[in-house]
């Protein structure tokens, strides 16, 4: 598995391809808050210095109570993309791994480079003594389906047993009502979690790495000196400390919008996670490439073909024209 994974936005392509300067196009195939809160004073010397140790751990220890990760201080890391990288050091090579499917295609890739068997499986019964490692995404993007807390701690038990990893990717669980798993202390849970998402602000590369102290030193260790830098880290520290809920109120109130629209529209929802919304459509890439024409971009599934995923409209005149462009819409007959 060489190719690249195609993922959500792009719109400077989807501009070649049907028009409208970039900055036209209504970027709704990412599943990011679309009101990021203001952005904070950055200091001077966040931009003139190496991000030093005391700034490092003032987000780190920010990211512990916004996390809730108790024991557990985490990791930054230049986005969670960087941690995906290095999962494959971690396990068995002679052990397969197992990703709960489908999901983000950035996992089996990566562990696929890496010469790792990989198992594609649908329930976490199917994880056994077999797998060095386990990766769940939960919630799961682009599903929305979520596990309970009971059902994953009984997996990283199972796993522990034959002395295996088990990842839990929470890059969505901002918006869950499921309780994190970030602060358990299982010696074998690794929790990742992103910042960009529930922030708005996925252009500073920044996620967490949340497990064991010999986890995230090995992470940090592969990632070398100054692997985050001083301005995200800044930033990071400064919105941890504002009030979740304003944002989280924010986010519920752009996904029932959408929500009503789409139902407005007569498509049927299969899922979602708060930061977005997915549809099946038999017709759905005739609804992509209907919507690209007007300008307006989401995500399609090359495994998923009557798929489409939906992200969230930052505002009422957004609103308005994705409503508008799906009326306009003529399914086949």
């Amino acid at each position: 598995m060489s190719g690249a994974i195609v993922h959500g936005g792009g719109i400077a392509q989807a501009a070649k391809l049907y028009g409208g300067r970039p900055e036209d196009w209504l970027d709704l195939s990412t599943g990011i808050n679309p009101c990021p809160p203001a952005l904070p004073d950055i200091p001077a010397r966040a931009w003139h210095r190496l991000p030093d140790r005391e700034l490092e751990e003032a987000a780190r220890e920010a990211a512990r109570g916004f996390y809730r990760s108790g024991a557990r201080l985490p990791l930054p890391v230049p986005g969670t993309q960087s941690a995906i990288q290095l999962l494959p050091r971690l396990t068995d090579p002679a052990k397969r791994v197992a990703i709960v499917a489908p999901t983000y295609g950035e996992y089996a890739r990566a562990f696929q480079l890496a010469g790792l068997a990989v198992d594609a499986v649908t329930s976490l019964d199917d994880i056994d003594a077999r797998h060095g490692l386990a990766v769940v995404v939960n919630p799961n993007n682009p599903t929305g389906r979520s596990f309970s807390d009971l059902e994953l701690a009984a997996l990283a038990a199972r796993l522990h047993s034959s002395g295996g990893w088990l990842v839990v990717d929470e890059a969505f669980g901002d918006m869950e009502s499921l309780a994190s798993m970030a602060g358990r202390t299982d010696s074998n849970l690794i929790v990742l979690r992103s910042f960009g998402k529930f922030f708005g602000m996925a252009g500073v590369r920044l996620g967490f790495v949340i497990a064991d102290d010999s986890v995230t030193t090995r992470f940090a260790d592969w990632l070398g000196p100054w692997a985050v830098s001083g301005p995200a880290l800044s930033v990071a520290t400064a919105l941890f400390a504002q009030d979740r809920q304003t944002i989280h109120a924010g986010i519920t109130e752009r996904f029932a919008a959408l929500q009503r629209i789409l139902g407005g529209a007569g498509l049927q929802m299969i899922g979602g996670a708060g930061l977005f919304a997915l549809v099946e459509e038999p017709d759905a890439t005739a609804l992509h490439a209907h919507l690209c024409k007007a300008h307006i971009l989401t995500r399609r599934f090359d495994y998923a073909p009557t798929w489409l995923r939906f992200g969230l409209a930052p505002d009422d005149k957004a609103d308005a024209r994705l409503a508008a462009a799906l009326e306009s819409w003529q399914r086949r007959p």
